[in-house]
């Protein structure tokens, strides 16, 4: 299975892009609070980009609060004045791009949560689906093949098992920057990549007798590499105990 990635720059460009044109559609057409957007297709073929591209847009102001999606009717103006809504554009449109340590860190302390949430709600499908990604990365890393999507997906495959939707969409949203980060760096480069197999194992086997506590125990050790890679043995941060 392949993750589908635009660098961090491209898809930040294109959503931007984006989203200011929904607002000049917004202001050019006096919409308030309520009215509908036209569909995704119209706003793809009318901005000249792709109906993923916009759907991705418009989940990023759903996310902020700026539009709301209904199913089977639309996409509609929220519950705010228009002075309100450039502002809070302009301020997304400006964010800065997260950094590869920041993604990190937000990555490990979702994850140490969500492990836990994993051992305690996983089905028996959940268990199937984390196994079969376990299965995927240990068998490029014994081949000797790049491991980094199978690694994440196993991640992906937990963070689903945590039956916490929100958790879930985070993970889906900093994985692909993580990918392209990871990749730049290097990090699971020969020894490094075979010396996790291991711990990926323990925290599948955690997760499987349903130990929340040594889930989580296992998925802090699977990343005390990473932390000794980002900050040194001499800045070393010390995981949250939370």
């Amino acid at each position: 299975m392949k993750l589908e990635i635009l660098t961090k720059h491209e898809n930040r460009e294109i959503q931007n892009g984006i989203i200011l044109k929904i607002r000049e559609l917004i202001n050019y057409k006096n919409l308030e609070p309520g009215d509908k957007l036209p569909a995704e297709r119209v706003l793809s073929e009318k901005f000249g980009v792709s109906r993923t591209s916009v759907r991705e847009a418009i989940q990023k102001l759903e996310f902020y609060g700026i539009l709301n999606s209904k199913p089977q009717s639309g996409t509609f103006i929220a519950d705010i004045g228009q002075v309100a809504m450039n502002g809070m554009i302009d301020d997304i449109t400006s964010l800065e791009e997260q950094d590869f340590i920041s993604l990190v860190e937000t990555r490990i302390l979702l994850e140490l949560k969500t492990v836990k949430l994993a051992a305690l709600r996983r089905t028996d499908e959940d268990l199937k689906r984390i196994k079969l990604a376990f299965d995927a990365y240990k068998k490029k890393v014994i081949s000797g093949e790049d491991c980094l999507e199978e690694d994440l997906l196993f991640h992906l495959a937990i963070a689903a098992a945590s039956k916490n939707s929100t958790i879930n969409t985070l993970m889906l949203l900093i994985t692909p920057e993580i990918i392209v980060a990871y990749d730049i760096d290097r990090v699971c480069d020969g020894d490094v990549a075979l010396s996790e197999v291991k711990k990926h194992e323990d925290i599948y086997m955690a997760i499987r007798d349903q130990n929340p506590n040594l889930a989580k125990e296992k998925m802090k050790l699977h990343f005390s590499k990473l932390y000794d890679y980002i900050y040194g043995e001499d800045r070393k941060i010390k995981i949250p105990k939370g």
